[in-house]
């Protein structure tokens, strides 16, 4: 019997992540601008105060038309979220390369299975730790030898500040302007310790 045929496939070796690593360092920077300018737009908001027309979502599905200054907000928004989706899939595929070359480097299976690198992030409850997770594991199989840098922390720390901050609530930004008009301090610490997170996350 050929002695090829039994021997086990070895496992795929490490594949470069350069480019991708700057891909998600960019869009990382980006994202971060983008909140901070979000937070910006929320403290004019503030500042000018609320209309003698009432907010924009009046009830009962009544909206009246919007100020100039809540019409730029709904744009300052809509960028914003475009781009954390883009920073979002940029990240999610890293995410799973360097996952994938940590294994090829150690030779042992990661700890978490594949499809929590996605599932990870959206599922309750164990979306509070399995991201970081994820990457811990990473680098511990990568560099065995060296402690998990404070970064990491620090970067899930300020995430879970915007998480839980309520950044992630669905509102639509006629809800969002509400907010600002009136308790402008959650909003603000949500959006700080998001663009904080994409800062340490670089």
């Amino acid at each position: 019997m050929d002695k090829a045929l039994d021997t086990p496939a070895a496992p795929p070796g490490p594949r470069t992540s350069d480019f991708l690593a700057r891909l998600v360092a960019g869009a990382l920077l980006l994202t971060g601008a983008g909140w901070l300018v979000r937070a910006v737009w929320e403290i004019r908001l503030y500042s000018a105060g609320e209309p003698a027309s009432g907010l924009p979502d009046q009830g009962d599905g009544v909206h009246r038309p919007l100020t100039s200054l809540e019409n730029s907000y709904h744009l300052v928004s809509t960028a914003g979220s475009v781009l954390t989706l883009l920073c979002a899939a940029a990240f999610l595929m890293w995410l799973g390369r360097v996952r994938d070359n940590a294994r090829a480097l150690s030779g042992r299976p990661p700890k978490y299975a594949g499809i929590w690198v996605y599932l990870g992030w959206v599922v309750p409850v164990v979306n509070l730790w399995f991201p970081r997770g994820i990457v811990a594991d990473a680098y511990r199989a990568s560099a065995p030898e060296r402690r998990l840098p404070a970064v990491v922390n620090v970067w899930w720390g300020l995430w879970l500040a915007g998480l839980l901050g309520g950044f992630l609530q669905q509102e639509d930004a006629d809800s969002v302007i509400g907010r600002a008009y009136s308790e402008i301090g959650p909003l603000l610490v949500a959006d700080l310790a998001v663009a904080g997170a994409a800062g340490r996350g670089r």
